[in-house]
């Protein structure tokens, strides 16, 4: 077999993949150069362990620069989304704006030298038994050519927002009017004097309401499922903080009863509202059913002064109109999705059961999610945002780390 040196590692004539660069990697390949991504690298380079970056688009974090709103900031304090290593300037306020949140992590990126490879998007990884590495394959570039990268380590960091959620709602082809996800929408500018129909009451829905109504549209929102909304701070600290602290000391249950009790002393009765709290406090659902609570930053005045209207789960769209379970009708002239997102995991990592197939997630929850088998990873699917990012990416370093000191990387035989 024949080696030629490259920048990135070492090219290997494939006889098995016909018209196929190949890449020799020598440290781990990471897939994705979001804050996860990003994290795992730079901890990697704490430890003089080389990395190689993928990302299918142009730039770092390109959920954060292209599909996001414009008003969008952190809904936790900046200490609790710092990645590792490298703190928020002090000059940033609490809560950093998007904006701040791109240069900071560009600023990261530049601290590490971390430099990934853009327009490479992962068509497939595998891992090959014959030599035990890990054979990723992606098509992009700037001649749109096959490649295909090797190494013993692989570190998913896609995350839990790779691909948007479309609902499949009954009607939509007939509505007419503008029909957009949240991740193409910007500002309500461009709807002022709108009815406008946003479908999810998450962080993102309630948000893009209040932003609405900043620019006189005239928003309605669905409330589907039951949702509990908590302030975004309790006498001044984040109630964020205020659950971390408690927590290690109370168990969930009586954590919740208390977030529970301030949460109607601070915001009032949501229930009247149209937002009925569910059974389970919003603690014990996050850890057991992965459903954050929403953080109040203003949309719930809004709703009280009826500047926002509340409706239950959609039943139909027509033209230019929408039909509701409790049988109302009202005129939209567009309807915005804020319906999430999903991960993207199952459509390219091949032969593994670390991801369940069902949601792309690891099968083990936080804490032990973060490892799979023959030197596979994840990070950034722990479902504690940035936070959890940030601990796996550094438990993940610390393992490869011991792994290149006892087992030093093997020249492939059958590659």
């Amino acid at each position: 077999m024949e080696f030629v040196t490259e920048t990135l590692g070492k090219r290997i004539h494939d006889p098995y993949v016909e018209e196929t660069r190949c890449l020799m990697i020598p440290g781990p390949i990471i897939v994705g150069s979001g804050p996860s991504g990003l994290a795992t690298a730079a901890c990697l380079k704490s430890r003089d362990i080389p990395s190689l970056i993928l990302e299918r688009s142009t730039c770092i974090a390109s959920l954060w620069q292209h599909k996001t709103y414009d008003r969008l900031r952190l809904h936790l304090p900046k200490h609790f989304c710092e990645l590792p290593l490298m703190p928020f300037p002090s000059s940033y306020p609490t809560y950093p704006t998007k904006q701040q949140f791109v240069q900071y992590l560009e600023s990261y990126a530049e601290h590490f030298d971390l430099k990934p490879v853009f327009n490479q998007t992962v068509e497939e990884a595998k891992f090959d038994r014959r030599c035990g590495l890990w054979r990723v394959r992606t098509t992009g570039g700037k001649k749109d050519e096959t490649m295909e990268y090797v190494s013993r380590w692989l570190v998913v960091a896609t995350g839990e927002n790779a691909e948007e959620v479309m609902p499949e709602i009954d009607g939509i082809p007939d509505f007419g009017g503008p029909i957009l996800h949240t991740s193409s929408y910007k500002s309500g500018e461009i709807f002022s004097e709108k009815k406008i129909l946003v479908v999810g009451c998450g962080n993102s829905g309630m948000e893009v309401c209040l932003d609405l109504c900043n620019f006189n549209a005239l928003p309605s929102l669905v409330v589907r499922d039951s949702v509990h909304v908590l302030p975004q701070e309790m006498l001044g600290i984040s109630t964020f903080g205020i659950s971390t602290s408690l927590l290690k000391w109370f168990p969930v249950q009586v954590v919740d009863r208390f977030l529970l009790r301030m949460s109607r002393l601070v915001l009032g009765d949501t229930d009247r509202l149209g937002l009925v709290r569910p059974k389970l406090g919003p603690l014990e659902r996050k850890i057991k059913c992965g459903k954050t609570p929403v953080l109040d930053v203003g949309t719930l005045a809004k709703i009280r002064s009826g500047h926002i209207k509340v409706y239950p789960e959609l039943k139909r769209v027509m033209h230019y109109s929408a039909e509701f379970v409790d049988g109302r009708v009202d005129n939209f002239d567009a309807i915005i999705l804020a319906t999430g997102y999903k991960s993207n995991v199952p459509m390219w990592l091949k032969g593994v059961n670390m991801f369940s197939e069902k949601d792309g997630f690891p099968h083990k929850p936080f804490p032990n999610g973060w490892k799979g088998e023959s030197g596979l990873y994840a990070v950034g699917f722990t479902k504690l945002g940035l936070l959890g990012a940030a601990i796996d990416a550094k438990k993940i370093a610390e393992d490869i780390e011991v792994q290149r000191h006892f087992l030093p990387l093997a020249r492939p035989q059958h590659c």
